[in-house]
């Protein structure tokens, strides 16, 4: 009893510190394979600290000055904004119609040479047939 009441009065006056040393050299075996876990012979096994301790552990080690390695990795940052797909697609229709304007006299002249050629076959057919 004596002890938790003199822990709990060195914890207020800032003397006492977590034991962080004692508890990453307890997981370091655990934290070196995973953060959350790692897969060991097929099955999934737990990191033997909890994320709560862990946090603790990390927190410590860090007001400390020392170096926490074992974050994962972190993932590129997504830079393409959400938003609804309705305006995509109409920026994306207005972007197809301004290209195909560009391209329009020269379908328009494509489409009229095929039709001249379809015209001409169409009367050398018939003038065959005669």
């Amino acid at each position: 009893m004596a002890s938790k009441v003199m822990k709990s009065v060195a914890k207020s006056m800032g003397v006492y510190q977590y034991p962080w040393q004692e508890k990453l050299m307890k997981h370091q075996d655990d934290l070196s394979k995973g953060v959350w876990g790692y897969w060991h012979l097929g099955a999934w096994k737990h990191c033997g600290i909890s994320a709560r301790h862990r946090a603790r552990v990390r927190k410590e080690v860090l007001l400390a000055g020392e170096d926490w390695p074992y974050d994962p990795e972190w993932k590129e940052m997504r830079t393409k904004r959400k938003g609804h797909k309705c305006d995509r697609i109409s920026a994306e229709k207005r972007a197809n119609t301004a290209e195909l304007m560009q391209k329009m006299p020269q379908m328009l002249a494509d489409f009229k040479k095929r039709k001249w050629e379809r015209k001409i076959n169409e009367e050398d057919a018939e003038a065959k047939k005669t």
